[in-house]
């Protein structure tokens, strides 16, 4: 019970104050703003690990998983059973969608034929995701890889792969000078 109450309070007050302090890169106060959503998030998360960094205006699901160094980005949305290795940078306005509208029902409207199952996205460590990146359900980034800003991400990302576009592909890789045939 007591354990329950810590994370409604944090999600109380980060929605209400720790949301719209200043980003952790305004002079002054924002070392306070980084530390101060860094405070919720440990109470909310089902896993936080230390020197986080959780932006201005980012919505989360409780039940993510986040790892040391890593962060949110400003305005960005990360949806529920998400993990978030070690190491890991995220741009602006990032959207990390967990599951789907269904839409296999020809003779009811999308609207009304509700949600597939959550399929969990799991970003591994050390890795960039530039600004306006799109994560889609089930999705699997490789550690070390970079995903240009405004991709949209499906399936399988390997390994130091550096990937880009709409639908996001290889475009080289870290440890080669070689792109992908």
């Amino acid at each position: 019970m007591p354990i329950k109450i810590f994370k409604i309070t944090g999600q109380i007050i980060y929605d209400v104050l720790a949301k719209h302090f200043p980003t952790s890169y305004t002079k002054i106060i924002g070392g306070f703003s980084k530390r101060f959503r860094s405070f919720c998030a440990k109470l909310i998360l089902e896993q936080c690990g230390s020197n986080i960094n959780i932006e201005k205006g980012a919505d989360f699901a409780a039940n993510i998983k986040i790892g040391n160094n890593s962060g949110i980005g400003k305005d960005s949305i990360v949806g529920c059973f998400t993990e978030i290795g070690e190491n890991v940078m995220m741009g602006e306005a990032c959207f990390i969608y967990t599951r789907n509208h269904r839409f296999d029902q020809l003779d009811k409207p999308m609207c009304e034929q509700g949600f597939d199952e959550y399929r969990p996205v799991i970003i591994s460590d050390d890795v960039w995701i530039g600004a306006r990146v799109t994560i889609l359900p089930g999705t699997k980034i490789g550690r070390g890889s970079v995903i240009g800003a405004g991709a949209v991400v499906t399936g399988t990302v390997p390994d130091y792969a550096i990937v880009g576009g709409v639908p996001a592909k290889v475009i080289k890789y870290r440890n080669s000078e070689s792109t992908p045939q």
